[in-house]
């Protein structure tokens, strides 16, 4: 990410700054890590509006059904699932950034190699047994 100074950043960009501030501060407290990332993540999904609550519920379904292993934690304000402490699967809500469609995004450190060229972010618009079968083959694939 190229540094910006805080008048070049949008109000959101502003806003998601500030969520990850706060993720750094909580996390640097003491008790449980995992039970209050988990219970974050939780929080996060409950504050969305719709449709994007139902879609991160869905999201963090999955993601927790399939690879119960992976760590969920928010960041930048983001329902995300980590292992050994580095993000490899976010949901980013359509909200956030006003935006027409919500993502389901995945990091570099993600098993999702495909030749030369692959994608690593899905707009992701309505909750089906489809879309769920999709998520979990990403998800596994992403975390083998």
């Amino acid at each position: 990410m190229a540094e910006h100074d805080e008048a070049t950043l949008s109000k959101e960009e502003r806003a998601a700054l500030k969520a990850r501030t706060a993720e750094l501060r909580r996390q640097a407290k003491g008790g449980n890590k995992k039970e209050r990332d988990r219970q974050d993540v939780i929080e996060a999904i409950e504050a969305l509006p719709e449709p994007d609550k139902t879609l991160a519920e869905m999201v963090h379904e999955v993601v927790s059904e399939v690879a119960p292993d992976l760590d969920p934690k928010t960041w930048y304000g983001f329902p995300s699932y980590a292992r050994d402490g580095k993000v490899l699967v976010f949901f980013q809500q359509a909200s956030k950034f006003d935006e027409r469609y919500s993502t389901l995004g995945f990091q570099t450190n993600a098993n999702l190699d495909d030749g030369d060229m692959w994608p690593t972010s899905y707009a992701v618009i309505a909750d089906t047994p489809a879309v769920r079968e999709q998520i979990a083959a990403l998800v596994t694939k992403a975390v083998s």
